[in-house]
């Protein structure tokens, strides 16, 4: 049975007017998220996946077609959403506890039990002796579980996630898309990811949406395998199935590329 869907895009396009003219980014993209769901999306470069998430996030209006949180049409930033970025974006003067709490802070929650459920965050992914500590302190991994607790210190419904690992060592990233999947099950989040990653977008999400340019549209939606689906990203990789699901993935990248398409980016 399926279940009430938090995020609906409905028609979405979007026009960037410059000085140079018009430009379409995105045109007609219809997608629903379940409660709970975790989905991806991919695609080359110019394929308007940062768009997508941009207009999800309420960061600006689309130009035709609307985007429902909750069956509630999305006219702006909410606490709902939270919005997690390549760069963790820590006040350097401000302590990790600080830190993490600063959307509560902004948001006039900050409150000594709020405060409390900031430790416990920061104890749970795995930086028990840190609140205390300063950004310089840390390291690139260390940052991104910080920037994860801010992410989730307000009590989101729903988690953008842009790129979030690309900037760390494999090893690292891959501990962090562990944990982070772990996390958001548990909590029982929604979450929408942005990755170039072929195979962190297959072991991370339920479904993965495979965009296309000129201008961005869906071009392909994947649906992972049950056994993937419910095993850690880590585990996930080493499945047999896996590597024939990720070439799935490449192909329909493949595919847009022979049209006139480009990788990266």
């Amino acid at each position: 049975m399926r279940s009430e869907p938090v995020l609906e895009l409905q028609q979405l396009s979007h026009v960037y007017v410059n000085e140079k003219g018009a430009s379409l980014a995105v045109e007609r993209i219809e997608l629903t998220v379940e409660r709970g769901e975790f989905i991806s999306l991919v695609g080359p470069s110019g394929c308007g996946k940062t768009t997508v998430l941009s207009l999800l996030a309420g960061l600006f209006p689309p130009t035709k077609g609307q985007v429902l949180l909750n069956g509630e049409r999305v006219v702006g930033p909410s606490p709902k959403v939270g919005y997690m970025l390549q760069q963790d974006y820590l006040f350097p003067w401000r302590s990790i506890k600080e830190n993490a709490a600063i959307g509560l802070e902004i948001s006039g929650r900050k409150t000594e039990k709020s405060l409390q459920a900031v430790e416990k965050l920061l104890y749970e992914l795995g930086l028990p002796d840190s609140s205390q500590k300063y950004p310089h302190e840390l390291s690139g991994g260390m940052r991104q579980r910080v920037a994860l607790a801010r992410t989730l210190a307000t009590e989101p419904e729903v988690l953008l996630l842009d790129e979030p690992f690309s900037a760390l060592d494999l090893h690292i990233k891959l501990q962090l898309e562990d944990l982070v999947h772990q996390t958001l099950k548990r909590l029982g989040k929604t979450a929408v990811l942005v990755t170039h990653d072929l195979a962190e977008a297959a072991a991370m999400s339920d479904r993965v949406i495979v965009l296309g340019r000129n201008p961005g549209h869906i071009r392909r939606e994947v649906v992972i395998p049950e056994d993937v689906r419910l095993a850690s990203p880590m585990a996930a990789r080493k499945l047999p199935g896996f590597q024939e699901l990720f070439e799935r993935l490449w192909l329909e990248l493949d595919k847009e590329d022979n049209e006139g398409g480009k990788l990266g980016g």
